[in-house]
Parts: C-alpha cells; structure tokens; sequence
C-alpha cells in the first residue's frame, strides 16, 4: 500500500467515525448551530478524503516520464489532508468544546483545500494523453 493510499484510508475511515459520532453521539448535546458547524467539517473531510482516495489510485499508474504528473498528485494528496486537519479539524473543535479562536484557522484549512484543488489542476496540464 502506498503511503498516499494509508493516509487517505486514514482520512476516510476517521471521517466516517466523526460522522457516525456526530449523529449518534452529539445530535442530542449541540445546538442546531453547533451540528451544523460539525456536519460541514465531515462533509469535506470525506470528500477530500475521496478525493485522496481517487488520487492515491492514480499515482502508481502514472509512467516515469510523467514525474512533474504524479509529483503534483503526491502534494495535491498532501495539501488536503493538511487541509483536513486545519478545515474539518477546527471545526469540530469549535462545534464540539465551543473554543472560538479556532475558527482562525478554518480559512487556512480552506486555503489548503483550494492549493490541493490548484495542484490536480496543474496535474490535468501536465497529463500526457
């Protein structure tokens, strides 16, 4: 298994608890507000985590002379999940213990999240058909 593939796993995996955790666990105990906020930090955990996914996919079947292509896959993969940690991560702590100075780093996390987007971009250039 390639590291890019472990980690989106990871992602994929730790989103579907923190989904699961969300519906089960804190329907009950967040404000509407406070689920709102968590549910959108899941939302894009998952889908950066398949996206990860997908990317992780198409490293391996990339030739030696598209390296500029899978090198760019390879950050892209890395950008979201740093993306990840800093977007779904601070949302979820700012749902769940209400600590606002968090929602400082949510833009960052979105940042990290438009540079990975950037890099797949960059990669569909560079593609050799």
């Amino acid at each position: 298994m390639s590291p890019a593939l472990t980690i989106s796993a990871a992602c994929g995996f730790l989103g579907v608890a923190a989904g699961a955790f969300g519906a089960h666990a804190l329907d009950q105990i967040l404000s509407p507000r406070a689920l709102e906020i968590y549910q959108t930090g899941v939302l894009y955990h998952l889908l950066h985590a398949a996206v990860m996914t997908a990317i992780s996919i198409t490293i391996p079947l990339s030739t030696d002379s598209q390296a500029n292509f899978s090198r760019l896959l390879r950050v892209g993969v890395w950008l979201f999940f740093i993306g990840i940690l800093l977007f779904s991560g601070s949302l979820y702590g700012l749902a769940v213990f209400d600590f606002r100075l968090l929602g400082m780093i949510t833009p960052i996390g979105g940042v990290f999240f438009l540079a990975g987007w950037t890099t797949l971009f960059l990669a569909g250039l560079r593609q050799k058909l």
